[in-house]
C-alpha cells in the first residue's frame, strides 16, 4: 500500500491566504516543504481521501490522477475536506471524456445530505454518487477493507457535525488516517484496542499548543501515540506521521522535523508518499 499526501494544510492553507504574521511570510520566503495547499491524500493512487478547493491544484503539481479513481471517502463537511464545485466539474457538460462511470463518494449521513444540495449544473448521477457510510461497520471499497470511524471534531456546531476517521486495510496491511480529530471518542478507542496499524496519521493542526477536542497539537500527538501503543495499535516497525497543519501553531517544517525526530515521527509534506511493502 501506499499513502499520498497531496495536501497537508488546515483550512486557509499555509501560508495562510490574508495573512501577514512571521511564520506566513517566512513560509512564502523559504518556499519549498513550507508551503502546504489544503488536505487531501489517496491510497496506491486508487482511493482518494477527501475532496478540497485544492483539488485541481493537486492534479497539476502532485501528480493526482482522478481519471484513474472512481471512489472518495470523505472524512466530514468543512468545505476545506468537501467542495461542492469541485466535485460538480464530473458532470458531462464539464467532463466531456472521462474513464469509468461514476465517481461515488461515501461519508457520514451528514456529508450526503449536502451533497444532495449540489448546484442544478452538476446533478448529474450518471457521473456522480454518493453511499452513505456508518461507523464501526467494515466497507469493501475498490478491493480495500474500509471502517469509518467517529473523530472529535465540530464539537459545538449546531446541528451536530458527525466526523470519521477511517482505518483501511488489504493484503494483510492497514492504515490509520486520522484527521481532523482531537483525542478519539471512547467507542473509537474501543474498536482500535488490539488491532495493529503498519502506519497511523495523526492530525496535528495545533502544534505548539494543546487541544484535545476538535484538534491536536504535539503534547496531544505524542500522548494518543503512546496509548495507541500500549492497547496494541503499534508494533515495532509503524510508520508514525503527523499531517494538517496550521500557521497558527508557529513551527515551519524543518523544526518540526527537528523536533520529531527523536520520537520516531515524520512531518508530512506536500507530495510525500509512504509505501508499505
Amino acid at each position: 500500500m501506499k499513502l499520498k499526501y497531496y495536501g497537508t494544510a488546515a483550512a486557509e492553507g499555509w501560508p495562510a491566504l490574508f495573512c501577514t504574521c512571521s511564520v506566513c511570510r517566512e513560509a512564502r520566503r523559504l518556499g519549498g516543504r513550507n508551503i502546504r495547499t489544503r488536505a487531501q491524500a489517496s491510497i496506491d493512487d486508487r482511493l482518494l481521501i477527501d475532496f478540497g478547493p485544492d483539488t485541481y491544484l493537486h492534479t497539476l503539481y502532485h501528480g493526482l490522477r482522478l481519471d484513474r479513481m472512481h471512489s472518495c471517502l470523505i472524512t466530514h463537511s468543512h468545505e476545506d475536506h468537501l467542495c461542492l464545485d469541485e466535485i460538480g466539474y464530473r458532470a458531462h457538460d464539464y467532463a466531456k471524456e472521462t474513464i469509468g462511470d461514476r465517481f461515488v463518494f461515501y461519508g457520514s449521513p451528514s456529508v450526503c445530505e449536502i451533497l444532495t444540495h449540489l448546484a442544478p449544473w452538476a446533478r448529474d448521477p450518471d457521473r456522480i454518487a454518493f453511499s452513505s457510510v456508518a461507523p464501526f461497520h467494515t466497507y469493501e471499497i475498490e478491493n480495500y477493507l474500509v471502517t469509518p470511524l467517529p473523530a472529535s471534531h465540530g464539537i459545538g456546531e449546531t446541528p451536530p457535525l458527525i466526523c470519521y476517521i477511517y482505518a483501511i486495510e488489504k493484503d494483510g496491511k492497514r492504515i490509520l488516517y486520522a484527521h481532523d480529530t482531537g483525542f478519539f471518542p471512547d467507542p473509537t478507542w474501543t474498536w482500535l484496542h488490539g488491532r495493529a496499524f503498519d502506519l497511523i496519521s495523526l492530525d496535528c493542526t495545533l502544534l505548539a499548543h494543546r487541544d484535545g477536542k476538535n484538534h491536536m497539537g504535539i503534547d496531544d500527538v505524542l500522548e494518543i501515540r503512546d496509548r495507541l501503543i500500549r492497547i496494541g495499535c503499534g508494533k515495532p516497525e509503524t510508520r508514525w506521521v503527523i499531517n494538517h497543519f496550521s500557521h497558527n501553531g508557529g513551527i515551519l517544517h524543518d523544526e518540526l522535523v527537528h523536533l520529531m525526530t527523536p520520537h520516531g515521527i515524520e512531518v508530512a509534506y506536500d507530495g510525500m508518499e509512504i509505501l508499505l511493502s
